[in-house]
């Protein structure tokens, strides 16, 4: 079966996480996607936070599944030479270089679009590539603060709080994505490639949009809640059984469901009149959520989360990290997978989250340093054996 993206080959020139996010969701979906890394050393996530000496470390291998690895030097004439043969070659290039990197090689997206005018050349930057801030560098934890997810995190007395799932770096991974593919196809009619920029900042304003959009209906700089989603009760985590750190539920009760959460549990003190409406829940739902957790103490998240889940109320455990590993669910839907990486053996990571019924994603290992190096340039640029060997023995590959 023909996956969704076969025949989209791409050039990939990203960087720790969130352009390798980027090229791996689109390999994933059938994309040739050739990562183009410097001999001998390869991408530095390669060796960031290795858990294993000698080996690959997880932080490179859980964003760069399906992928090619062809290692070329581009300081070199040669090196230059064959990166043009292959830009002449590709539908794509990503990158998420510091600004100007490619431009002092003298391959910036100028040059290369005269080379390939059906180039689509994907960049993503912290600030991007203008205004007052676009020459400034910035990692995940900048982008969250910049682009004001930190001032609506945590809890009302606590500092702006970081966010652990990676909306800064990830999710401008999965903004290029969209973008790259609109490309394509704009690209289908036009003939013509362009440029696609994301930067960071932007990415985590637009997932900001509700916050945004409280602030101006409210008219006020929007507060840190911590777990509180707006004024419903039950509308936040209540503590499980046995009472560790991740033993918690999540419940969001709208009132259309209460009956059906009260059919459920069953405590006396909520027959109270002041708990009657969403409002007066509201109002008294400091001794309201008192009473909730008497009845979630006894019994542990995932328990709860059936009851609830059963009688039509939103109702999630607090998930550990452990736990998401094993989750059968996860599993089943081949979400969490097993892959067999070459000198570390078996290891655990993430799958597609998108599913396409006709073109399903085959999750396969991420690529050894160079280890696709005489394929690709065998394949796309005409070189022979002898080549090869000669340009390995020079550094150019």
């Amino acid at each position: 079966m023909s996956a969704a993206l076969n025949g989209v080959r791409i050039i990939d020139m990203t960087h720790n996480q969130a352009g390798p996010a980027c090229t791996q969701v689109l390999a994933w979906l059938g994309a040739e996607v050739i990562k183009l890394e410097e001999p001998g050393r390869g991408e530095a996530a390669r060796r960031a936070m290795p858990d294993i000496p000698g080996q690959d470390g997880l932080f490179f291998l859980v964003l760069n599944a399906n992928k090619k690895s062809l290692t070329l030097n581009l300081k070199t004439e040669d090196g230059k030479a064959l990166f043009k043969k292959l830009i002449a070659e590709v539908d794509m290039l990503v990158e998420n270089f510091s600004p100007g990197a490619l431009d002092r090689l003298g391959l910036g997206y100028d040059v290369l679009a005269e080379i390939n005018p059906r180039l689509i050349y994907g960049t993503i930057k912290g600030f991007g590539s203008y205004g007052p801030n676009s020459g400034y560098k910035a990692f995940e934890p900048i982008a969250q603060a910049m682009g004001g997810a930190m001032s609506v995190t945590g809890f009302p007395d606590n500092p702006p709080t970081y966010t652990w799932p990676a909306i800064g770096d990830s999710g401008t991974g999965m903004h290029l994505a969209i973008g790259l593919l609109a490309a394509l196809q704009q690209r289908h009619q036009t003939g013509k490639g362009q440029k696609v920029e994301v930067a960071m900042q932007e990415a985590v304003v637009n997932i900001l949009r509700v916050s945004l959009r409280d602030h101006q209906r409210q008219g006020m700089v929007q507060p840190r809640r911590g777990n509180q989603l707006g004024q419903t009760v039950p509308g936040t985590t209540y503590p499980c059984a046995p009472g560790g750190p991740n033993d918690y539920v999540y419940i969001f009760c709208q009132p259309q469901m209460y009956e059906g959460f009260r059919s459920v549990v069953d405590i006396p003190e909520l027959d109270d009149p002041r708990f009657e409406t969403p409002a007066g829940r509201w109002e008294h739902r400091e001794e309201y959520n008192a009473f909730l957790e008497s009845w979630t103490r006894q019994r542990t998240k995932y328990e709860v989360m059936k009851l609830l889940g059963a009688a039509g109320v939103p109702c999630g455990a607090c998930q550990d990290t452990g736990e998401v590993l094993a989750d059968p669910h996860l599993r089943e839907r081949e979400m969490i997978v097993e892959v067999d990486y070459p000198g570390r053996g078996a290891y655990q990571t993430v799958g597609c989250p998108i599913k396409l019924s006709d073109s399903p994603a085959d999750i396969r290992r991420p690529p050894t340093l160079g280890e696709h190096s005489e394929e690709v340039l065998t394949e796309h640029c005409g070189i022979d054996g002898e080549t090869a060997a000669r340009l390995r023995d020079e550094g150019v590959i």
